[in-house]
């Protein structure tokens, strides 16, 4: 689908959540998201989504691995379900890591998907991820993860700026929990069942990171539109607060939490 339409390409990737596989890919290509909550693995068939899982981990904090064995073990169960599924040897894969961390850091993401099995793996950071999905030519990616906003200023399709700050979901968790008395996990739960009510609890957690939105997109061009990725503002009118704050564009998109992982998987050998 490369050229083609981002949102049926997101479409067809949140169709295959949890479901068994359409088909054996002739042309396996595996994107292996670490994630700070969650680990996402996605296999295209060159660009066609047939099989998307994920599972729970928490072995990474701001993006940075903190426990890897937890992480590799993650991994590993995931590749193993996607062999037993599809029928065939996945070697290959790509992984991206936040923008802006250490190198070090950056390559503790690679080895994690070569201990869970992976031979041959491709490094990207995530904000070029979600460009690889949403196809954004002249316009600002945000990805908001689980620790940290990354942001990258495209022009022209080429990337002119690349930044990351922290802040992200689990940052936007502590406020509901301290406001609701409530520990991170039900914070969690009540911002993804009660919508409605968590937005005016998160809001100045959402101008906090609009904030560093803002930070990092000074002396670009107003005018450029700001287009969210990620699964922690998949929330209804987050995207409003942060246009309302900055005063700018902003864009969002459907099965957000995909946006990155199927740009990864675009991204493997």
């Amino acid at each position: 689908m490369a050229g083609g339409d981002p949102q049926a390409l997101l479409a067809a990737a949140a169709d295959r959540v949890g479901k068994p596989p359409n088909g054996t890919p002739a042309r396996p290509r595996v994107g292996v998201d670490l994630g700070t909550a969650s680990c996402v693995l996605v296999v295209l068939d060159d660009e066609r989504p047939v099989w998307v899982e994920s599972a729970g981990s928490g072995a990474l904090q701001d993006g940075v691995v903190v426990d890897f064995a937890r992480a590799a073990a993650t991994v590993r169960e995931l590749r193993e379900r996607a062999v037993d599924a599809l029928g065939i040897e996945l070697t290959s894969a790509a992984t991206a890591y936040p923008p802006c961390i250490p190198a070090a850091d950056a390559r503790a993401c690679t080895y994690v998907c070569e201990t869970a099995g992976f031979r041959d793996v491709a490094l990207v950071d995530e904000v070029t991820a979600a460009q690889r999905t949403l196809e954004i030519t002249d316009g600002v990616v945000i990805d908001v993860g689980g620790g940290s906003t990354g942001v990258g200023v495209f022009r022209d399709g080429r990337l002119e700026r690349l930044d990351d700050r922290p802040g992200g979901g689990h940052h936007l968790d502590l406020v509901v929990a301290g406001a609701l008395g409530v520990d991170v996990s039900e914070a969690e739960q009540f911002k993804r069942e009660r919508p409605g009510e968590a937005l005016p609890i998160l809001t100045p957690g959402l101008h906090r990171i609009a904030e560093s939105i803002r930070a990092m997109t000074r002396g670009t061009d107003a005018d450029l539109p700001l287009h969210l990725a990620g699964g922690a503002l998949m929330l209804p009118r987050a995207g409003d607060v942060l246009a309302q704050y900055l005063q700018r564009t902003v864009v969002t998109h459907p099965h957000a939490l995909l946006i990155t992982p199927l740009g990864i998987a675009r991204s493997a050998p």
